[in-house]
């Protein structure tokens, strides 16, 4: 079977064909379009710019570099997709706008029209379904936690009776939480706003652990003062599940341009570039490298992303 970094280099050419017929149909003019839909691409052509909602501490998947310029995994696909936009639309330049997203307010940065793309670590699930749509996945991932070493917590069922730290807005305290009435656990949960206060918490010694996605959960390990200092547990809260890039709902012809977009990206190979970079490789601020390899549910996602619709 062919490498698919090999492959990566013999379809890269491919980059900029055209996406397909959804937005062939919106287009009088590929010079000057004139849209003869309403929707999202109808305002991007209008504006001229895409609006990419983004984190500030979301490593290595959306946050703020050294520069202050907005970087990260999911950050780089969108402003790739937003590229793809640009020559579909027939626009001569397109400006990227950066909005910041929170766990408390990216359902209502979509819906309102004030972010297009929301470029973070947002699970996809039935419930969020009904407020927005998702594009094909681009990470996997399961909840777990972290907690001080020196403490002995290897289990759920060890953090019984102990205060417990998860940040607002997330599938993850919804677990936490579920887990907690089921097993009469007696957890004392500590609400954050963001994921490093959360954290905070945890080396503070303020909260025996902190409940997150297990890869959030390793970047922040990673670039504290001590990593050696904490673990991360191997019991998860459930199922591994998918990040996905928000779009606005119930408009089709918006979300064929960013499924075909990462369609491209995945099976052209060029996804391992972008992977690598940002999981392999050292990373701003602090040079840290996560090391983490592909897993196979993501690698499945990579290998056949027209399996993943809602």
């Amino acid at each position: 079977m062919e490498n698919r970094r090999e492959g990566f280099l013999r379809y890269r050419g491919a980059r900029h064909r055209i996406i397909g017929l959804a937005v062939a149909t919106l287009l009088v003019s590929h010079a000057a379009p004139a849209i003869a839909a309403e929707g999202t691409l109808a305002r991007i052509a209008q504006t001229k710019t895409v609006t990419i909602g983004h984190r500030e501490d979301a490593v290595p998947f959306s946050y703020r570099g050294p520069d202050g310029t907005i970087i990260g995994y999911s950050t780089e696909l969108c402003q790739r997709i937003a590229e793809r936009i640009r020559v579909e639309l027939g626009l001569d330049e397109l400006k990227v706008a950066y909005v910041p997203s929170s766990a408390a307010t990216r359902f209502v940065l979509v819906k309102s029209g004030a972010v297009d793309l929301e470029c973070t670590t947002t699970t996809n699930t039935p419930e969020r379904r009904k407020l927005v749509d998702f594009s094909y996945p681009h990470f996997i991932t399961a909840t777990r936690f972290v907690s001080k070493k020196r403490d002995g917590l290897d289990t759920i069922q060890s953090l019984a009776g102990r205060s417990v730290a998860s940040t607002t807005g997330t599938v993850n305290i919804e677990q936490l939480q579920a887990l907690n009435r089921a097993k009469s656990l007696n957890i004392s949960v500590m609400l954050a706003k963001a994921h490093t206060q959360a954290f905070a918490l945890v080396e503070a010694d303020r909260a025996s652990a902190f409940v997150m996605d297990g890869i959030l959960l390793a970047a922040l390990v990673a670039s504290s003062a001590d990593p050696q200092a904490y673990t991360i547990s191997t019991e998860t809260f459930g199922p591994p599940e998918p990040y996905g890039i928000l779009v606005p709902k119930d408009d089709e012809a918006f979300r064929a341009v960013v499924d075909a977009a990462l369609e491209e990206i995945y099976t052209s190979g060029e996804i391992f570039e972008i992977y690598d970079k940002w999981f392999n490789a050292p990373i701003p601020p602090d040079g840290q490298n996560l090391n983490l390899p592909i897993s196979a549910e993501l690698q499945a996602v990579f290998d056949n992303p027209k399996a993943y619709h809602d």
